[in-house]
């Protein structure tokens, strides 16, 4: 945890430097939905009312990148699937934005942001991975009274 704080702290240095700090993370099961009819408009009195009924689409996994110096969010991925081979491709993709640039990605723990893949897929010898802890850690961190949180 301390190497990721240390990390976040130095994001503008990084920066400067041509370095990358990228947080990402992603959000899955994103409902495609379509509303079944019109809403209805506002009338004197009245707001505009939408209808409850809806249309399904499936589902949809958002990878995205955060760039922690500029607060830009870099090269999202949107699909049907988010596996290890989906986290690849999305590294990939935001790499070749700036192939001669230093990357460095915060992730957390979870099993595709630690796949073989990524080291054998030909990234850039630039490009870094930082874990965060996992929730146990996390909790344990912010429970002990030896640290002040920096606002």
């Amino acid at each position: 945890m301390k190497v990721v704080c240390e990390l976040y702290q130095s994001a503008l240095q990084l920066h400067e430097q041509g370095i990358h700090l990228i947080s990402t993370d992603e959000m899955t099961a994103i409902q495609a939905l379509e509303r079944a009819h019109a809403t209805h408009p506002m009338r004197p009195g009245q707001v505009e009312k939408p209808e409850f009924e809806y249309i399904r689409h499936g589902t949809q996994s958002l990878i995205a990148n955060l760039e922690v110096a500029t607060g830009q969010v870099v090269s999202p991925s949107l699909g049907a699937t988010r596996t290890e081979a989906d986290f690849v491709a999305h590294i990939q993709q935001t790499v070749k934005r700036d192939p001669a640039a230093g990357w460095i990605f915060i992730t957390d723990q979870l099993n595709i942001h630690q796949s073989e893949c990524l080291w054998c897929d030909g990234l850039p010898n630039t490009v870094r991975f930082t874990r965060t802890w996992g929730k146990k850690e996390n909790q344990a961190f912010c429970n002990q009274c030896s640290h002040e949180p920096l606002f």
